[in-house]
């Protein structure tokens, strides 16, 4: 027993270490592990969730664990539910107003800032939430709505509004969110510029051209 208690200890403090190190790695304002763990909502959010969904796993307990996500929205402004499935070094920037649902899954190494919504279309108790693969960002006050495939490697720029599938290592930007293929030369982060429909987006160039407004 007190060996099953040693292993487990010492799972959670690897499993902390590792997303304090995936925050410091994504966020420029964190300036240590003490500082980050201290003062980082999302992961206090995160934390508060891989607690409750292990809770979640027993189905006598659920109500338990759905006032410790209670609890945990009221101290961060992060609403994860119990029932959720996020993988490893998940990262919530900045935190305050995201909302995850119950049938959400997410992979690995995905970020999310701040308003960011994976949410449902549907009253039915039925998967009706994302699924968002590894490596993903969604910028602030993005909302992916329904039962979608997000593919891995995908960016998903702030305040888009995506309801349908986005292939792996594409950009979604805009309402309804068009879905852009990556172009060799343009980093994804020019694909995310709203005003891309006047870039010149000639695959070799290495760069964005602006055409005419």
């Amino acid at each position: 027993m007190a060996s099953h208690w040693r292993t487990t200890a010492r799972t959670a403090r690897d499993a902390i270490l590792e997303d304090l190190d995936a925050a410091i790695a994504r966020d420029p304002a964190a300036g240590s592990r003490r500082e980050a763990f201290l003062t980082s909502p999302g992961l206090h959010a995160i934390w508060g969730y891989r607690l409750a969904h292990r809770i979640w796993q027993h189905p006598a307990y659920r109500l338990p664990a759905r006032v410790l996500s209670h609890v945990t929205r009221a101290v961060t402004g992060v609403e994860i539910h119990p029932g959720a499935t996020i993988g490893r070094r998940f990262f919530i920037d900045h935190g305050m107003g995201v909302v995850i649902g119950e049938t959400a899954e997410v992979g690995d190494d995905v970020m999310l800032y701040h308003g960011v919504t994976l949410g449902g279309r549907s009253l039915r108790r039925v998967k009706r939430h994302p699924t968002v693969g590894s490596r993903v960002t969604v910028g602030a006050g993005a909302q992916v709505l329904g039962p979608v495939t997000i593919g891995d490697d995908v960016q998903i720029g702030a305040n888009s509004v995506v309801v349908k599938d986005v292939p792996a290592g594409a950009v979604a930007v805009g309402i309804p969110a068009q879905v852009r293929a990556p172009v060799p030369g343009l980093e994804p982060e020019e694909l995310l510029d709203h005003r891309s429909g006047h870039l010149d987006l000639t695959p070799g160039t290495g760069r964005s051209r602006r055409g005419p407004r």
